[in-house]
């Protein structure tokens, strides 16, 4: 399915920042006060691009802008097709059942997870590694992992 050309234009902006290494490409995108950016289920105090980068496996905050193109790279799910909470998530495994995977299914999930997250969602019941939602005028909703 194609995607609306906002959506579109966001995706592909949020992923040449990732691609290039450029927080401060990331930052007018999230955006500020209460339509910004979901970048976590608690709550985010402070800069957004530091809390990012304190997400990240290393210092410098590389490895979140390798998930997030990881992320956005991926297949994608249309949440309320129609509705005025139509929302466009990656990756689609977050409305896919875990335990109807195909084999394919499962290489592109192994391409964002390791065999224990995978395990560890299982046990949980449902996709929980990050996953980002836009809105068809294509606004950044969410960039978060857990549940």
């Amino acid at each position: 399915e194609e995607l609306p050309p906002p959506v579109k234009r966001l995706r592909e902006t949020i992923m040449q920042a990732a691609r290039d290494a450029d927080f401060e490409a990331l930052r007018p995108l999230i955006g500020t006060g209460p339509g910004r950016t979901q970048l976590s289920f608690g709550v985010v105090e402070g800069d957004p691009i530091d809390f990012l980068r304190s997400q990240s496996g290393d210092p410098e905050g590389y490895e979140i802008l390798a998930i997030l193109l990881e992320v956005m790279e991926a297949g994608y799910a249309i949440y309320d097709p129609g509705t005025p909470n139509e929302l466009y998530v990656w990756p689609y495994f977050v409305a896919t059942s875990l335990e109807t995977l195909t084999p394919k299914q499962r290489v592109e999930l192994f391409e964002l997870v390791t065999a224990g997250d995978l395990e560890q969602m299982r046990a949980f019941g449902a996709y929980i590694f990050y996953r980002v939602g836009i809105t068809p005028d294509g606004q950044w909703r969410f960039f978060v992992a857990g549940d």
